[in-house]
């Protein structure tokens, strides 16, 4: 079993706007003894699942503004915590983090919820492993519909200087102001939720998932997870047939309206996407509007 620590409970007394009780796994095939946390709210038998995939350095919680919206059109709604974020165990070593560890988590929880009709909910790493996972036949046929925000497929190309920048800065700060790096792009949030944000991390040790994700993103042509990226490009551009809406924060210096104008060419019929003036990178924090299009456009539900 890998070693990893697990967040004490009593840091996560109090969340604002996040009153959603977590649920636990710890026997996922392949994860034996990592217990892994999702929020699963709504009715189990919900004839649509929104699937809310965060990315980093966030946890579900960057989900909280959506998530009522969702569940107020009768959905079911999943947010899970990849590992070594939010509730979800983490492993101390870097060495056990890598493209496949965290894809086929999804795979695996995905199976054991049985999840049904999924409308998949992506932004950031969200999407660079969550764009993934229709390749997998089993999969894809769970899936209708798509919202994306800020966000790629990582298919080996190289990225820009602002990404290599976060990347050797995140790999250089063992102990990361996960707070405040979130907070630096999204200046309404008030000091609880800057809190709620730290709240997975008591110190360094824990951070060590946080530290190498942006090092796992496929920037060339052999790194893990690039050949996922190329034949996910592929099937979102031929084989994806249901309905998507994006969303932009067209603030973001990275993963903004340039970055999205070129995935939103990879997605077969998807629509103009939703700007959001002065959105951030983590632009699920102006994220009602955007559930609240999403459901509009998708014909209320």
């Amino acid at each position: 079993m890998l070693d990893a620590k697990r967040t004490p409970d009593d840091r996560f007394a109090n969340l604002p706007g996040f009153p959603w009780a977590p649920h636990y796994v710890d026997d996922l095939p392949g994860y034996e003894g990592l217990r892994a946390a999702y929020i699963d709210e709504g009715p189990q038998d919900a004839d649509r699942t929104f699937l809310c995939l965060h990315g980093e350095p966030s946890w579900s919680y960057l989900y909280r503004r959506m998530i009522p919206v969702f569940l107020g059109s009768g959905a079911r709604v999943v947010a899970p915590d990849f590992f070594g974020f939010g509730r979800s165990d983490k492993p101390v070593n870097q060495s056990d983090y890598s493209f496949d560890f965290h894809r086929n988590y999804l795979l695996a929880l995905v199976e054991r919820l049985d999840l049904q009709h999924i409308t998949l909910v992506v932004q950031d790493w969200g999407g660079l492993i969550g764009l993934t996972l229709p390749i997998a036949a089993e999969f894809a046929a769970r899936l209708d519909r798509l919202i994306v925000m800020n966000t790629a497929i990582g298919t080996g190309q190289p990225a820009g200087p602002g990404f290599m920048a976060w990347k050797n800065y995140a790999l250089s700060t063992p102990d990361l102001p996960i707070g405040a790096l979130i907070a630096r792009g999204t200046p309404h949030l008030t000091p609880e939720e800057i809190a709620a944000y730290d709240a997975p991390y008591p110190d360094a040790s824990y951070k060590a998932g946080a530290q190498i994700f942006p090092a796992l993103v496929p920037i060339e042509p052999d790194m893990a997870g690039a050949d996922y990226g190329r034949a996910a490009s592929a099937w979102w551009s031929t084989e994806w047939n249901g309905a998507s809406f994006m969303a932009v924060g067209d603030a973001d210096p990275v993963l903004g309206p340039p970055q999205m104008a070129v995935l939103r060419k990879q997605i077969k019929g998807c629509p103009e996407p939703m700007m959001i003036a002065g959105g951030g990178h983590f632009v699920q924090e102006w994220g009602e509007p955007i559930a609240r299009a999403a459901l509009e456009a998708f014909g209320g539900r």
